[in-house]
């Protein structure tokens, strides 16, 4: 009898958050990440739909990173009666406590949708007794039949690929893929002889700017907002980019690249996890560890400011410009960034950077589109604040290095399923795979299901 493997696209299809996918083997329910879906909120009402399956029945879940459109729902999943068990690489298990004691506190104080009961203490908690961390290539067994690995995704610190063996065929789920050459990681790993391949299109459709304008774009506008005596303001995820960001910005001032100013980086929660970096060194590549030789603070050059405290995020108001300032979120949907923007999107002398993916209907997004009025907290605000956007600083692989990544297992390939998008990225994708490879490659339906002969 033919052994098959059943896949359902719970959630991630057309849209770039809220990964969910069910993996169904040898009587084993599987789930590979279970993420919020995030749009003009942190958190889209969509969210506290019922899951499309028992909570219950679910055996393991996989997480493949730690971005919370990538583990945010676990909390909802415990509150619903999963009682499994919860794998992720090493990392990724040491930064999902303040990922998720982080979400939870945001979250909890909407009593409207009585969230307060979902993400409590005790279910974080919970959450953390069932999860294992595991190294890369470690190999999980599950059944006689099925094993899991995880290899280097090159995206976050811990960001793994999850790589499910069954019956002799390989079976690839991506999460996100790395921006490789990235400043502190690894490159994204080449995985040999993928059977399936569910893949994530964030840029599908569009490329960056290469490292080297990346850095010069970064150069410039620092330069500019310095002599026109403004504040720069960037909004950035506290997981990586602010990382990234410290660390091109810590070379740009020790080679006196750019002028000596006040940089804040306002994010208590940046702050927290820049902690897991420096226990987890091993995991970044080689030139961020040689730059990460002494015990001191990660990132410590001259201007660098921490406020952890709220009392001192607010004094940053005080500090004359020039200044820089770097807070979350990275999609202006909550955190201490939009008091920053309230405060200074309306001054034609001041920036706003964007550097990572703005989804549809985000205060980034919007204001990334040119909108002149933004509502704020409760407030209309005017945006004269100059606007730039630096997509090479992104996490994600653009279009070109998307078709690359698959070009290097095409030989193997019987059918690749492209997720983790907006319907235009997924699309243009899936049609570059399909004319430049000749792959049998779709876009699959939110609630779908296939299966895979193994």
């Amino acid at each position: 009898m033919e052994k098959t493997v059943k896949v359902t696209f719970c959630g991630g299809t057309g849209s770039v958050t809220g990964a969910n996918f069910l993996l169904e083997a040898d009587g084993k329910k599987i789930l590979i990440d279970c993420g919020l879906t995030q749009g003009t909120k942190i958190a889209d009402d969509i969210n506290w739909d019922p899951f499309p399956y028992n909570s219950k029945e679910i055996d393991i879940l996989f997480v493949t990173h730690a971005h919370v459109d990538h583990l945010g729902r676990v909390p909802k999943l415990i509150h619903e009666g999963f009682r499994g068990k919860i794998y992720s690489t090493e990392p990724t298990h040491a930064l999902a406590l303040p990922m998720l004691e982080d979400t939870a506190g945001i979250l909890s104080d909407n009593k409207d949708l009585h969230l307060d009961k979902i993400y409590t203490p005790e279910n974080v908690k919970l959450a953390l007794t069932f999860w294992q961390g595991f190294k890369y290539h470690e190999i999980i067994k599950i059944t006689p039949n099925l094993e899991v690995s995880f290899w280097n995704a090159g995206h976050i610190l811990g960001s793994a690929m999850v790589l499910f063996v069954y019956n002799g065929k390989r079976i690839l789920f991506t999460g996100d893929l790395g921006n490789s050459p990235s400043p502190l990681l690894p490159d994204t790993e080449k995985v040999p002889d993928v059977d399936y391949l569910i893949m994530e299109s964030v840029y599908g459709d569009r490329n960056h700017e290469s490292r080297e304008d990346r850095r010069k774009f970064l150069e410039e506008t620092i330069e500019d907002n310095y002599k026109r005596r403004g504040t720069l303001v960037i909004p950035t995820f506290s997981l990586e980019r602010s990382q990234e960001l410290l660390f091109e910005l810590d070379s740009l001032v020790e080679n006196n690249r750019i002028p000596i100013m006040p940089i804040f980086l306002d994010s208590p929660l940046a702050i927290r996890l820049t902690e897991v970096f420096k226990q987890f060194r091993s995991y970044l590549n080689e030139n961020a560890q040689k730059a990460m030789v002494h015990e001191k603070y990660l990132f410590d050059f001259p201007g660098l400011h921490n406020t952890l405290k709220s009392e001192e995020s607010r004094m940053i108001g005080n500090v004359p410009n020039p200044k820089i300032v770097i807070a979350g979120s990275g999609m202006s949907t909550g955190g201490r960034i939009v008091h920053h923007e309230r405060h200074y999107l309306p001054d034609p002398n001041n920036t706003l950077l964007l550097t990572g993916y703005q989804a549809v209907g985000s205060p980034g997004r919007l204001i990334q589109e040119g909108i002149k009025t933004i509502r704020i907290t409760g407030e209309d605000v005017v945006v004269r604040a100059h606007i730039v956007t630096i997509t090479g600083y992104s996490g994600h692989k653009d279009s070109d290095g998307l078709l690359s990544f698959v070009g290097d297992m095409q030989e193997t390939l019987k059918k690749v399923f492209v997720v983790m998008g907006e319907p235009k990225s997924e699309m243009f994708l899936t049609q570059k795979l399909r004319d430049n490879f000749g792959l049998n490659a779709y876009v699959p339906e939110q609630g779908s299901s296939v299966t895979l002969p193994c």
